[in-house]
């Protein structure tokens, strides 16, 4: 069957290249003065998908890195992947490289007759500092198994296996799995891929806008039950943990808010939906983790989830001789609820 074409949709033209025009989202407040700024652009778009509130360059072409995941997993289960749950959560991971991550990629691999040896990322330690730290007492190596896009990639090789591809060259742009990803990822967001080049795991990496990463998001998160879509967000949201790890802000974050959907990204990439297509996404122009989460979290009110529930994702405080001083602020055109308290 020809999964890509029964999927098929006339998108858009692709986003255009060009710097994007970020503009200032969160300060770095310390002792009541701002010490630092973080350029990045935002998209809020309501539950019709109408853009509610935008900053900076929502339209230029960007990568979205990791966040991009729950599409990936889309196209597979699009392309006959029969994982569901926990294993199919870790199919749209950044695990933290935990014994559970790694035992779930064994588990697919063996269902799909392969070994780690097939596996074609690369070979990393584990994401987790506290993982990462025992793996290297005990004396492991970097490993592809502990990557943390090992689960993908297991998919990725199942996926093959299911549809009689060949498992040589599945990360070539060309090979039919990624041409059947790189369809749903323009079906999805709405619009044609810019450019494609190499993630950090050596898989194919396509170039959107950051609306269109929230239109994606929104229609994973909205969709019935029964189809691809919402196998993979019913598999993320009962499973955040797969798809992330022990403590890691991202499942704390779709824990906290009811039926929430998010996935985050390298250089400061965050996407969130909620189950009635309000959505978010985020990039943050330095790269820097530390404003991400906080200015998910106020887009996220923006967009009109809970803000007491929103209020334990402010970030971390910065400290000044091991005392709280200062903060990273969302700006005021983002987090309006409180203004005497911004700068």
């Amino acid at each position: 069957m020809n999964h890509a074409a029964l999927y098929a949709r006339p998108a858009a033209e692709a986003p255009v290249i060009r710097e994007p025009l970020h503009t200032p989202v969160a300060h770095l407040v310390r002792g009541g003065v701002i010490e630092g700024i973080h350029y990045g652009s935002v998209v809020v778009l309501g539950a019709d998908g109408t853009v509610q509130l935008h900053l900076g360059d929502i339209e230029a072409a960007f990568y979205p890195r990791s966040a991009l995941k729950p599409v990936q997993a889309v196209a597979m289960v699009r392309a006959g992947l029969p994982l569901d749950g926990e294993l199919l959560s870790l199919a749209a991971a950044s695990h933290s490289g935990e014994e559970r991550h790694l035992a779930g990629t064994r588990r697919i691999l063996e269902l799909a007759g392969l070994t780690e040896d097939d596996l074609g990322n690369v070979p990393d330690l584990p994401y987790d500092p506290a993982v990462r730290d025992a793996w290297v007492r005990e004396g492991r190596t970097p490993s592809r198994l502990a990557q943390n896009c090992s689960g993908k990639h297991a998919a990725m090789l199942y996926t093959c296996r299911l549809n009689g591809w060949p498992v040589e060259g599945y990360l070539d742009p060309e090979h039919p799995l990624q041409q059947a990803v790189a369809q749903s990822v323009e079906d999805l967001t709405g619009q044609a891929v810019a450019r494609v080049t190499v993630d950090g795991c050596g898989a194919p990496l396509f170039a959107v806008s950051l609306h269109g990463l929230a239109r994606a998001a929104a229609r994973i998160a909205t969709a019935s039950a029964d189809t691809p879509e919402g196998r993979v967000a019913d598999a993320m949201r009962q499973h955040p943990e797969m798809a992330s790890g022990t403590g890691r802000d991202v499942a704390a974050l779709m824990r906290a808010v009811p039926g929430l959907l998010a996935k985050d990204g390298f250089e400061g990439v965050q996407v969130a939906a909620l189950p009635d297509g309000r959505a978010v996404a985020v990039k943050i122009a330095d790269g820097a983790n530390r404003a991400r989460i906080p200015v998910a979290a106020a887009a996220l009110a923006r967009a009109g989830a809970d803000p007491e529930v929103l209020a334990g994702f402010a970030g971390e405080p910065l400290l000044g001789g091991g005392l709280p001083v200062g903060s990273v602020r969302p700006v005021r055109a983002l987090d309006p609820l409180t203004p005497d308290a911004r700068v």
